[in-house]
């Protein structure tokens, strides 16, 4: 049975009045027709010519650029960055707002999906409705913050390097990235040519002067000769495994939080603002407040960075076991918390790993679960661990939302939540709840 073709709607244009922010980078509108528009490059109560960049006369909704500011938001400032704007690189969502708005745009976001994913008031949040800066990043608009100290470069195929553009695989070659920061920058990768390269990944580590270079191949590739301005390790992602594997230099790099070094090998993963990890693990330790002998999980674990903190406040009395589903993060994490022999590192997936251990009771539980969020079967097996406080960081307010809905189910309350603006000039967000148990009889 064939199916009547649809037409693009693709390259039209139309004059509306923005709405209120949603998630993902853009704002709500709609046409005269009364279809929804998701408009980026626009702020609220603008009215703008929104372009259509994807959808179809039978699509729900359409995505569109604002291609013309016919009356600004107080809120716009000029793009400080060359490559933003419709149409061009699709690293940011907020080069155009004022960094004030920005914080005030996210935390519209965060109450938006408490409210409609968990049936949350900001009140019932705990949580005083901002968003705060991180240290160093309080600046005036029309400035950006140099935060992000690992930057995935594409490379086109004229060998040079640049950012994607908005969904899409398109790249924009760049000269510079006004957010990267100084250790990524003074690298120059995007100065030279990469034949042969899919991508390049730039390391800064923050807690050490290492640097470290990530080269993809595309297929069939060679590895070309790399010659940087400053001391460097190098590595492959090879086809044939999907491995990374040193070429040359140390294999990891060293990073610092709470005054402990953090062994991060392999390009695994660590937070890209250089203040995230010491501003994440405070809001953790100031909710948790961990006790003398206290047990606890630190869930998706990583490399260590919450088990390390814990383990040091509960002492030789308590025990501490982290969960994290890469091998490589596993090894690191054991490295980083050798000389604390009570907490053990499982390897494994949440889901999988937590009933293996046989484990029915704990004191406090941290998570840092990837972006799609914990899940409703590993919250609930959560939930009946009767934990006297459980700590929630979060990259996506959605997830967060979705899974304080069913910690609720479980018995849980949340007790503060704290929203951190860790990524200057895009719309991502960071967020710890700090969770405790419902009264019996509230």
């Amino acid at each position: 049975m064939q199916t009547e073709p649809t037409s693009s709607l693709v390259g039209e244009e139309y004059e509306v009045e923005v709405g209120p922010v949603a998630h993902g980078g853009h704002c709500i509108a709609r046409n005269e027709e009364g279809r929804v528009l998701f408009v980026r490059h626009t702020l609220p109560g603008e009215k703008v010519v929104a372009r259509v960049t994807d959808g179809e006369e039978s699509s729900r909704f359409l995505r569109a650029d604002a291609v013309r500011i016919i009356e600004a938001s107080k809120d716009r400032v000029e793009a400080p960055c060359p490559f933003a704007g419709p149409g061009r690189c699709g690293g940011c969502d907020w080069q155009h707002a004022k960094p004030g708005a920005q914080r005030r745009l996210k935390g519209e976001v965060i109450a938006e999906q408490l409210q409609r994913l968990a049936g949350l008031t900001p009140e019932e949040a705990g949580w005083d409705g901002t968003v705060m800066p991180a240290e160093g990043d309080k600046l005036p608009a029309g400035e950006v913050p140099a935060w992000r100290t690992r930057v995935q470069y594409t490379v086109d195929d004229q060998g040079r390097a640049g950012l994607r553009k908005h969904r899409s695989h398109e790249v924009e070659p760049i000269d510079h990235c006004m957010i990267a920061a100084p250790g990524v920058t003074e690298l120059g990768i995007e100065k030279r040519e990469w034949p042969q390269l899919a991508s390049v990944e730039a390391i800064a580590a923050t807690g050490s002067s290492d640097r470290q270079v990530v080269l993809t191949p595309k297929p069939g590739g060679r590895l070309p000769l790399v010659e940087l301005d400053q001391p460097v390790s190098v590595l492959r992602v090879e086809e044939h495994d999907g491995g990374v594997h040193r070429v040359h230099g140390r294999p990891f790099v060293r990073e610092r939080a709470d005054g402990r070094t953090y062994r991060v090998g392999m390009g695994g993963f660590w937070q890209v603002h250089p203040q995230a990890a010491d501003t994440l693990l405070k809001a953790v330790m100031q909710g948790l407040m961990p006790r003398k002998g206290d047990t606890a999980l630190d869930l998706y674990c990583g490399v260590g960075l919450f088990a390390g903190a814990i383990a040091e406040r509960v002492g030789e009395q308590g025990a501490v076991l982290g969960i994290e589903s890469s091998k490589r993060a596993c090894e690191d994490a054991r490295h980083n918390l050798k000389e604390l022999p009570r907490v053990r590192i499982e390897h494994g997936k949440v889901e999988a790993a937590l009933p293996r251990t046989g484990i029915t009771e704990t004191d406090l539980i941290v998570l840092d679960p990837p972006r799609a969020g914990a899940g409703k079967q590993t919250v609930k097996h959560l939930s009946a661990l009767g934990a006297r406080r459980i700590a929630y960081v979060a990259c996506d307010p959605a997830a967060l939302a979705r899974d304080l809905a069913y910690f609720r189910e479980g018995g849980y309350k949340v007790r503060v939540l704290r929203a951190f603006d860790l990524f200057p000039m895009t719309h991502h967000v960071e967020c710890v709840a700090i969770l405790e148990p419902v009264a019996k009889g509230a």
